[in-house]
């Protein structure tokens, strides 16, 4: 399993609607197939900056089928507006586990 990791930093006042669109985001991931499940986090000292953690099957899961399509030109125009810089994304796998890559 890859952990995609997107440190997301929203422009300030954008947050809340930012995070209403989330769900419907949300929506197209947990829809893409490979996806395992994916969440969102609002920092709390710092209110714009939002974590995204979506668990994939494998890289490829995530390139092919998700960036590779439609779904994340979709993604994109729900929540490109709230964006005050493009986010920064890693691909991750817990320190003791084989990456499947």
């Amino acid at each position: 399993m890859i952990r995609e990791i997107a440190l997301i930093d929203v422009r300030e006042g954008g947050e809340n609607d930012f995070a209403s669109r989330y769900a419907e985001a949300q929506a197209i991931l947990t829809g893409t197939p490979g996806c395992l499940s994916a969440r969102m986090f609002r920092g709390v000292e710092s209110p714009t900056r939002f974590v995204g953690m979506v668990e994939w099957e494998s890289r490829d899961a995530h390139l092919q089928n998700f960036r590779g399509t439609d779904r994340y030109s979709r993604y994109v125009a729900l929540l490109g507006e709230f964006l005050a810089a493009p986010p920064v994304v890693e691909h991750f796998v817990l320190y003791d586990e084989k990456p499947e890559l």
